[in-house]
């Protein structure tokens, strides 16, 4: 590995070769490969997620042990143990034993698997009580209970034990503490829960629709104990799962029987009741129950951060909904870099007329909530003050926010349910995601949606004492809207709809429409950022549309997207367009050639994927990948759930995407102004 100096970056930048990682444990340039990225993913859950130091692991272990058969010492490799905090690094020191392989072992493998890996490992050493199986897909958790004749049993665990937790603090029905999701945890987590289903279970057809009614459970049993603690009253959670009872049958009824009351519960909650028809059940034998229950138990939703959860959500979502129906999701960064250029506050309502699962109300609504956060605890910073996210007083605010000025319309009821759902994970606002055809409003075949949304908007108006507005139904009423509109010819507007609008005297296509369609949405001065083929943009036969958005807004911003934006489920080439719906007295003014402005204009050449959606990283004039070396905070919390700041450094790649530059790039262009 080679180092430079990196003159942009300011900083150091190490040359890595493409097929290499640095060991987050020992900082070793590593080879790439399926095991090797296993083995980093479980040093980074244990020590964020579990709160073992990186001091006290050691990697590639080499155990001795008596061959009982032969009478001599033999030495097994382990890759990955945990030693007691502070101790030297002897074998009698070993307190949890991970085994680790590649992604096509089986836990079956005559020589790579369970019991010929961790069992004969745990069996080996004094204090080696539990102990971790894993090919990166499946997790088996071990503990070994030795009888009165010195006989070892290894017994199965949902889970085992983090940094000073005994078994009994995971057994607890009553314990707050869980944790927080380190790196990619929660997406393998619902990847797997939804594997199993899909195979194991028979539910082909709605795998997706039955783990979703799982995670419903588990967020609406921690809200259950957040909102009864608000209000001074005690709540025992239900969405757990005791770390042998997935062993028996009896234990696997409980957690079944637990869980299916919740469910039943909670679609009777006067909050969660609009979510459900009232005929869904969680249709999953017992196993499964427990099974799917025990993955996702470990975990706390509210208190991790919408970009993981947001990322894993969206990652079962895009495999079933979306390939179903040819749909594809805004990808993370596009999203986040048009919320943060459009920088909503907490006085904004926001609409996304076309949400799919939600991805820009929940950015949006993190992006406010971190405000909200930042004013309520101006001297925290860092990990400290994210921990104040899922604060009592920050949670007050922001689903006060979401529920009076969050709005989504789709005109998939599917996406709507999904949507509601991701709403939910990222803090509410899910009562104002309707089932609605955005270009038909206000005049749909139902009427009933139509009536629920003049509820909610005026609402919203009464709240914000809002008044002097032209309609009475939502047009004009939003402050910022937010839309990657559908696009293409194989969406067909129907002719009776588009003859509302005055742009389809030039072109009936979604896209067209929704350009005039936000524009009636947003209040005179509100603003939006929108996705649009570039077509509209530089076609010549498309002049009129520019020559009207020209006379309807003013323009903002352009941002170019690399062909790659969209890439590998769609190749359009597009571009992001930021603007303002003028006023009467702008467009007076402009009509007498009085309009003067500057625009600010930017190409995104890397979005940090190629067209595969492989990712691309930072590399330097040769073309090879490069390191910068950055501290790492985070928390970790102990068995009584109290938290701490820890820190370590590391060298991590970076992705090579222009949008994060592009936005600092905007907002300095606003201020110079």
């Amino acid at each position: 590995m080679k180092k430079r100096k990196d003159t942009e970056a300011n900083q150091e930048g190490f040359v890595l070769e493409d097929n290499q990682l640095i060991c987050l444990l020992t900082g070793e340039v590593k080879k790439i490969s399926s095991k090797e990225e296993n083995l980093q993913s479980v040093i980074r859950m244990l020590n964020e997620e579990y709160g073992f130091d990186l001091g006290d692991m050691a990697r590639d272990y080499r155990i001795s042990y008596t061959d009982p058969d032969t009478g001599k010492t033999k030495k097994q490799k382990i890759e990955l143990v945990v030693f007691d905090a502070g101790a030297t690094k002897n074998q009698d020191d070993v307190i949890r034993v991970c085994a680790i392989q590649d992604s096509k072992t089986k836990e079956s493998h005559a020589k790579k698997g369970l019991i010929a890996t961790l069992e004969n490992a745990m069996g080996a050493l004094e204090k080696g009580e539990f102990g971790l199986w894993t090919n990166g897909r499946d997790y088996h958790f071990l503990q070994r209970e030795t009888d009165d004749f010195d006989n070892d049993k290894f017994v199965d665990l949902s889970d085992f034990p983090g940094e000073g937790q005994s078994i009994d603090d995971l057994d607890r029905d009553d314990r707050s503490m869980t944790r927080n999701p380190a790196n990619d945890s929660l997406i393998k987590v619902f990847k797997s829960s939804h594997d199993y289903i899909y195979g194991n279970e028979g539910r082909k057809k709605d795998a997706f629709w039955q783990l979703l009614n799982l995670i419903f459970c588990k967020l609406y049993d921690e809200k259950r104990r957040f909102i009864d603690g608000q209000a001074g009253k005690s709540y025992r959670r239900k969405f757990w799962v005791g770390v042998k009872e997935q062993n028996s049958a009896e234990g696997r009824a409980a957690v079944a029987g637990r869980i299916k009351a919740l469910f039943e519960e909670l679609k009777q909650d006067e909050i969660y009741s609009d979510v459900f028809d009232g005929s869904e059940s969680i249709g999953l034998t017992d196993k499964g129950v427990a099974f799917i229950a025990g993955q996702l138990a470990k975990y706390s939703f509210l208190d991790a951060s919408v970009d993981v959860k947001g990322t894993a959500y969206e990652t079962i979502v895009s495999n079933t909904l979306k390939q179903e129906s040819g749909q594809f999701f805004t990808p993370r960064n596009i999203v986040k870099a048009m919320v943060e250029m459009m920088d909503p506050e907490e006085h904004h309502r926001i609409l996304d007329p076309a949400c799919g699962s939600g991805g820009f109300l929940v950015m949006a609504l993190e992006h406010v909530r971190k405000k909200i956060a930042k004013d309520l605890f101006p001297d925290l910073e860092g990990p400290l003050l994210e921990e104040k996210y899922n604060s009592l007083e920050v949670n007050d605010r922001i689903s006060e926010y979401a529920e009076d000025s969050i709005f989504g319309f789709d005109f998939d009821p599917d996406l709507k349910k999904a949507a509601r759902m991701n709403m939910v994970m990222a803090g509410d606002g899910h009562a104002n995601i309707f089932h609605v055809n955005s270009l038909a409003y206000p005049n749909w075949e139902h009427p009933e949606e139509i009536e629920r949304i003049q509820e909610k908007i005026d609402a919203s108006i009464a709240n914000a004492g809002d008044s002097g507005y032209e309609v009475a139904d939502a047009r004009g009423k939003f402050d910022l809207v937010f839309a990657n509109p559908p696009f293409g010819t194989k969406v067909k507007v129907e002719t009776d709809i588009a003859a509302a609008y005055e742009l389809a005297a030039i072109s009936v296509a979604p896209e067209v429409l929704f350009i005039e369609a936000c524009y009636n949405f947003l209040k005179p001065g509100g603003r939006m950022a929108i996705v649009l083929p570039d077509g509209i943009l530089g076609n010549p036969n498309t002049l009129r549309v520019r020559e009207w958005i020209l006379d309807k807004f003013k323009l903002l911003a352009s941002v170019d997207l690399a062909v790659e934006a969209f890439l590998p489920q769609v190749g359009v080439q597009a571009s992001l367009l930021f603007l303002q719906r003028k006023t009467e007295e702008e467009r007076q003014l402009a009509a007498a050639g009085e309009e003067d402005y500057q625009v600010f204009m930017a190409i995104a050449e890397k979005l940090g994927k190629d067209r595969r959606a492989n990712p691309i990283y930072v590399r330097d004039e040769d073309g090879a990948e490069l390191l910068f070396e950055e501290e790492k905070e985070y928390l970790v919390y102990d068995k009584n759930g109290e938290s701490s700041v820890k820190r370590r450094t590391e060298k991590l790649k970076r992705l090579n995407d222009d949008l994060p530059q592009i936005t600092r790039a905007f907002h300095d262009f606003i201020q110079s102004k």
